[in-house]
C-alpha cells in the first residue's frame, strides 16, 4: 500500500507542505540581514529554541531511522537514545550560558566564531569550519536519504520508477529545501521547528499507544518476537543484537558527543533573553522524551507484527515507520505523522544548509583573512552547492539512515565536543591543544570509516570508530595542554569563562 491509496494521507501531507512554504515566504521577509539568515535575528523566544533544539537533533534521524535501527539490531540501538535524559541539562549546564554571553559581548553567529574569540587562533577557527562541513554534507545526507523514503512510501514512486525511485525522491526533495532554505534562512527554519515539534510531540505519545495496542499489548509483543525465528530472544535483550562495544560506544558518543553538535548549540545563540536557558533543559528534555516513544513503540510492534504474520518482512529496515503507517494506523494519524516527518525533516535540513554554509562563506574565508563581501547573496549560493553534494551522497551511499546520521554526529563530536565543552570551562586549554585535538578527531573518524567501508578493518569488531575517535580527541586535548604554555585569553572571554 502507498499513500497513493489513502488520499487523505496525501492531502494532509500536502497541506502542511503548503503552510511550511508559507512560513518560509513569511520569513522571506524578515530576512534583510546576514544576522537574520544566520541566527533568525537574535530575537528567539523560550518555547521556540527549546522546540527548535529538540527538532535538530531529532527529526529523520528518530523518526524514520530510529524504528529501522531497531529492526536491524534490537533494543541495544535504544543505547543511542538512552542518554537523552541528561544530555539536554549537560549541554545548558557546560556550553549554552556561555555560548550566549559570547554572542553578547562578540558579533558571534556560529561555532567557529566561537572558536576563534576563545583561542584567538584562525587555524583552529577554520579547522572547525572544515568539521562543520564535513559534518553538515553527511548529516544532511542522512536528512535527504529520509526524505526520499518518505516520498517512496507515500507516493509509491519505488513501483513507478524502480532502481532510479531513491534518487528522484530524493532530488525533490533538494529541490524543495534549497528553495525553502534561500528563502528565509534560521527564522524560516526555526518557526517551522516550533509547528513540528508541537505537532511530534503529540503524535509521537498517540502512535505509541496505538501501535502498542495493535501489536497486542507488550506481552503478546515481546512473545511474538522471542519466538520468532527472523528475530528471536536476543533482540529484546539488552543488548539485542549488538556487541557490548557498540552498546557502550553509542551511549558515549550521543551522550558525550552532543557537545558538539553545532545544528544545536547554534540554537543558543539565537535565544532573545539569556535568562530563559535555565528552562530549556526541560523543554528539550520533556519534548524529546515524548519523541523518542516513536522510536521505541515502532521499534518494538514492527518486527511483531512481521513475526505474527500480519505483515511481510521488510526489504528496507528503513521502511518499518513508513509501512506501519500506510498499513496499520488510522489515515488522519497517519496523515499528520507523515506531515509532522516531512515538516521535521525541512526544518533539520534548513538549519544545517545553513550552518554548512555559513562555515564555507563566512568562516573559512575569515580564517583565511579573506572575508567575503555581499555575505547573505553568497550564503545562499552555498545553500545550493552544499544540499546539491548531500543529495547526491544521500542517492549513492546505500545507508541506513540512522547508519549516516549517526556518523555525521560522530564527526562532530570528535572535532568540536573537547575544544568547546572543556576549552570554555577550563583557562587551560591552549590554541594548539584545540587544533591538535580537532584534526585528531576529523582524521581518525574519516579515515577509519573509510577503510572499513573498503574492507580494512583496523578496530575490534563491534567497536564505532567514531567512539574511539571521540575519546583520541579528548585524550589529545589534555595531553597537549599539559604539555603547552598556557595561552592569553582576551578579557571578555575570560569573563564569559568565568560566569
Amino acid at each position: 500500500m502507498t499513500g497513493l491509496d489513502r488520499p487523505l494521507i496525501i492531502g494532509a501531507a500536502s497541506v502542511y507542505l503548503l503552510l511550511v512554504l508559507a512560513v518560509g515566504l513569511w520569513s522571506a521577509r524578515r530576512t534583510r540581514t546576514a544576522k537574520d539568515f544566520w541566527i533568525a535575528g537574535q530575537n528567539i523566544g523560550l518555547w521556540t529554541t527549546g522546540l527548535a533544539t529538540t527538532s535538530a537533533a531529532f527529526s529523520g534521524f528518530v523518526f524514520l531511522g530510529g524504528p529501522g535501527l531497531t529492526y536491524q539490531l534490537g533494543t541495544g540501538s535504544l543505547f543511542i537514545v538512552v542518554a537523552g535524559g541528561f544530555t539536554a541539562s549537560l549541554m545548558c549546564w557546560v556550553l549554552a550560558k556561555r555560548l550566549r554571553l559570547l554572542a553578547a559581548v562578540r558579533e558571534i553567529y556560529t561555532i567557529p566564531d566561537a572558536i576563534l574569540c576563545r583561542y584567538r587562533s584562525r587555524a583552529a577557527s577554520g579547522i572547525a569550519a572544515v568539521a562543520v562541513i564535513v559534518g553538515t554534507v553527511a548529516y544532511l545526507g542522512s536528512q535527504f536519504l529520509a526524505l526520499g523514503r518518505l516520498v517512496e512510501a507515500v507516493f509509491g514512486t519505488r513501483e513507478l520508477f524502480g532502481p532510479q525511485s531513491l534518487t528522484i525522491a530524493v532530488t525533490a526533495g533538494v529541490v524543495v529545501v534549497v528553495l525553502y532554505a534561500c528563502l528565509g534562512g534560521m527564522i524560516a527554519g526555526v518557526y517551522t521547528d516550533l509547528l513540528q515539534g508541537s505537532l511530534m510531540t503529540l503524535v509521537a505519545s498517540v502512535v505509541f499507544v496505538h501501535a502498542i495496542v495493535e501489536g497486542g499489548g507488550l506481552e503478546r509483543i515481546a512473545t511474538s518476537i522471542s519466538v520468532s525465528e527472523a528475530f528471536g530472544s536476543s533482540f529484546l535483550e539488552p543488548l539485542g543484537r549488538v556487541p557490548i562495544w557498540t552498546a557502550v560506544g553509542f551511549y558515549f558518543v550521543f551522550g558525550i558527543g552532543i557537545l558538539g553538535q553545532p545544528h544545536m548549540l547554534h540554537k543558543f545563540f539565537m535565544i532573545k533573553d539569556p535568562r530563559d536557558l535555565k528552562w530549556i533543559p526541560l523543554v528539550v528534555g520533556f519534548t524529546q522524551t515524548l519523541c523518542v516513544l516513536i522510536w521505541l513503540g515502532l521499534g518494538l510492534v514492527v518486527p511483531a507484527l512481521v513475526a505474527q504474520g500480519r505483515l511481510a518482512p521488510l526489504m528496507q529496515p528503513d521502511d518499518a515507520a513508513p509501512i506501519y503507517l500506510l498499513e496499520f494506523a488510522p489515515t488522519l494519524l497517519a496523515g499528520l505523522v507523515f506531515a509532522g516527518i516531512l515538516a521535521a525533516i525541512m526544518s533539520t535540513a534548513d538549519s544545517f544548509v545553513n550552518i554548512g554554509a555559513a562555515a564555507l562563506v563566512r568562516d573559512l574565508p575569515k580564517a583565511l583573512s579573506r572575508e567575503l563581501k555581499r555575505e547573505l547573496f553568497w550564503g545562499r549560493v552555498a545553500v545550493v552547492g552544499i544540499a546539491a553534494v548531500a543529495g547526491t551522497l544521500a542517492a549513492l551511499s546505500g545507508d541506513l539512515i540512522a547508519t549516516l546520521g549517526t556518523f555525521a554526529f560522530g564527526t562532530f563530536g570528535a572535532a568540536l565536543a573537547p575544544a568547546l565543552a572543556i576549552g570554555l570551562n577550563w583557562h587551560r586549554v591552549t590554541a594548539k591543544a584545540a587544533v591538535a585535538s580537532m584534526l585528531t578527531g576529523i582524521i581518525l573518524n574519516l579515515g577509519l570509516e573509510l577503510f572499513a567501508r573498503n574492507g580494512v578493518v583496523l578496530l575490534k569488531p563491534g567497536v564505532l570508530t567514531t567512539a574511539v575517535s571521540l575519546a583520541a580527541s579528548f585524550a589529545v586535548l589534555f595531553l597537549v595542554s599539559w604539555l603547552s604554555e598556557p595561552d592569553k585569553i582576551d578579557e571578555d572571554v575570560a569573563f564569559v569563562m568565568d560566569h
